[in-house]
């Protein structure tokens, strides 16, 4: 990469090389390199004279001053200042400022790479709801942020794989498999009373009629059947749902495994359908089923035991996670020899290091928090490194309409859908939204905002800077590999410096949404820099007299379009060329 290509790499290793001379012990001091405040004040102002003041009880204007005598030639920078207590300001060359419209010209949809992950493997699973039911809009929250951090880190340079952890085994499935047959049921008047802690949904009665539809009466048992022996919903509310469950497995025998998997198939593929069109994928489907099956859970178990952290209590085997900083031990297999769901979350994890990830990201509901110490106490149990797991947590997010906010479940219990969401504002609404804000900060998610034709809503701001770029060009009428030839040197006014400032900064925002976990920094950089497109837009004529400054012109908001439509890309969101 040349110098012009990353001058703040370049102005770094400039100042290191100074070091070498002014204090040769402390050649590994941290100092930082930043846009100045006001662009007035330089391209780039460096800290390092006040780092060191310390260190050599020298006066950090004196020493500022020594650096700037000891800095090497170079062609990038034009002159510098001492500034303040002893800020070193640069000034860089013309083509130094400009060399970021070439690149966006020559990389296309790569502008904005780097190698920053060095590609590393990192594993992001998000989403991974239960699937017992449509996905709501707090799952579409996780969908929006574990999808764009995902793009994020991948566009930073690390190879990622993307997953989703099917939770198709367990009481969960059984209690969607029980609420689907007694809605067969209902259907051939047989009245066994519904539960209120089975799924409610009407999707779960479309469910059942499907099946009445295709296997006529096969699976109907009369109601003293269903209900013998079952401890009676007054008495204990899931006693009397397991109760239904375990004689719904005994009276359909084998036929029971095809209602479960129905019901599994059925809401599994309506979720993946919901995400496909939201722009969410998968690389891998992990069943959490499989872990059984291969015995992965038995095994992570059985290590677990080995290293001395499983003890015998009431029957049940428990997991010390007290030793780890959890606030009380855990039950991973009941006394009727059952695993809990927190073994084979054990396994799972135990799994993903096995795979050899670098890190492992989950994206998990803000309401787990107190998850996090017992999970890594697991893996430090199993002598693995809990550091290479990261936990990126997601609070729910409010609806708000007309200033107030919206009720975000029915009478029946059902959240609002993400595909109702999605009906209602669309998409790109949707995705950009979700993640305009830290994933740990609540969301008011303002309905009448995304869907307004305002310059206050940001979807609508950033996409009509690119149509108007788009319009613009298709104005000029000029073939794009022009643009080439362009003399950029004749951009200097105050917009297409702030420009070319928030142009070179692209890169740098990559990386360090990928560093933070944050693709909230690249929605902010694409307000911004449509802000600073909009002001030189109503400032400034593009197609003048001078072909020369047209070009120039020309070139650079099309280095802006190009910024547009990968940062909007990484946000899974569409860049119109026409509004």
């Amino acid at each position: 990469m040349s110098d012009f290509q990353d001058p703040k790499a370049h102005l770094f290793a400039l100042v290191q090389t100074a070091l070498t001379s002014v204090a040769p012990d402390l050649t590994d001091l941290t100092f930082v390199i930043e846009r100045p405040k006001q662009a007035a004040h330089g391209d780039y102002a460096c800290n390092v004279a006040m780092q060191l003041t310390r260190s050599l009880r020298r006066n950090p204007r004196e020493l500022a001053q020594a650096i700037v005598a000891a800095l090497p030639e170079s062609t990038c920078v034009i002159k510098t200042e001492i500034a303040g207590a002893g800020f070193i300001n640069f000034f860089l060359s013309s083509a130094a400022r400009t060399q970021v419209v070439k690149l966006a010209q020559e990389q296309g949809e790569r502008f904005g790479r780097s190698e920053y992950g060095a590609r590393k493997k990192v594993q992001v699973e998000f989403v991974s709801a239960n699937p017992t039911g449509p996905l709501h809009v707090g799952h579409g929250r996780g969908a929006a942020y574990g999808a764009s951090l995902a793009a994020v880190l991948d566009f930073a340079g690390y190879k990622v794989q993307r997953e989703y952890y099917v939770n198709d085994a367990g009481r969960q499935m059984d209690i969607l498999a029980v609420s689907t047959w007694l809605r067969y049921l209902e259907q051939f008047g047989i009245d066994v009373p519904f539960p209120k802690n089975c799924y409610q949904g009407d999707y779960v009665r479309e469910m059942a009629r499907q099946i009445k539809e295709s296997h006529g009466d096969r699976y109907v048992h009369q109601p003293w059947t269903v209900l013998e022996g079952v401890k009676s919903a007054e008495e204990d509310v899931e006693e009397h749902l397991d109760g239904l469950i375990a004689n719904a497995k005994k009276l359909l025998e084998d036929d029971w495994h095809y209602i479960h998997n129905f019901a599994l198939n059925e809401q599994l593929g309506d979720g993946r359908n919901d995400l496909a069109e939201f722009g969410v994928h998968f690389d891998n489907w992990y069943s959490e089923k499989s872990l059984y099956d291969s015995g992965l859970v038995e095994r992570a178990m059985d290590q677990l035991e080995a290293n001395g952290h499983i003890y015998l209590q009431d029957g049940a085997k428990w997991f010390r996670s007290t030793h780890f900083g959890d606030e009380k031990d855990r039950v991973v297999q009941r006394e009727n020899g059952l695993f809990t769901y927190f073994a084979s979350d054990i396994a799972y994890h135990q799994n993903k290091f096995e795979r050899g990830f670098h890190k492992v990201i989950n994206v998990w509901g803000a309401d787990h928090h107190g998850y996090i110490p017992r999970v890594k106490g697991a893996l430090t149990a199993l002598n693995m490194d809990p550091e290479k797991l990261d936990i990126a947590l997601v609070q729910f997010a409010n609806l708000i309409r007309d200033g107030k906010q919206v009720s975000m479940s029915t009478r029946s219990g059902e959240f609002v859908t993400l595909r109702e969401l999605r009906a209602e504002v669309g998409n790109d609404a949707a995705r950009f939204f979700y993640v305009l804000r830290k994933s740990e900060q609540h969301l008011d998610f303002d309905l009448d905002l995304a869907k307004s034709q305002s310059n206050d809503n940001p979807v609508y701001y950033i996409q009509y800077a690119h149509a108007r770029i788009c319009r613009v060009q298709e104005e000029w009428g000029g073939v794009r590999a022009d643009l080439a030839g362009a003399n950029l040197d004749l951009l200097g006014n105050e917009h297409e410096t702030a420009i070319l400032r928030r142009l070179s900064d692209f890169s740098e925002t990559i990386e360090n949404a990928a560093r933070e976990y944050a693709p909230h920094l690249v929605a902010f950089y694409l307000k911004d820099l449509a802000a600073e497109f909009h002001s030189y837009y109503n400032a400034e004529r593009f197609l003048v007299d001078d072909a020369e400054l047209t070009l120039a012109r020309i070139a650079l908001i099309d280095a802006v379009r190009q910024a547009m439509v990968n940062g909007l890309a990484l946000l899974g969101v569409s860049a119109p060329e026409k509004m």
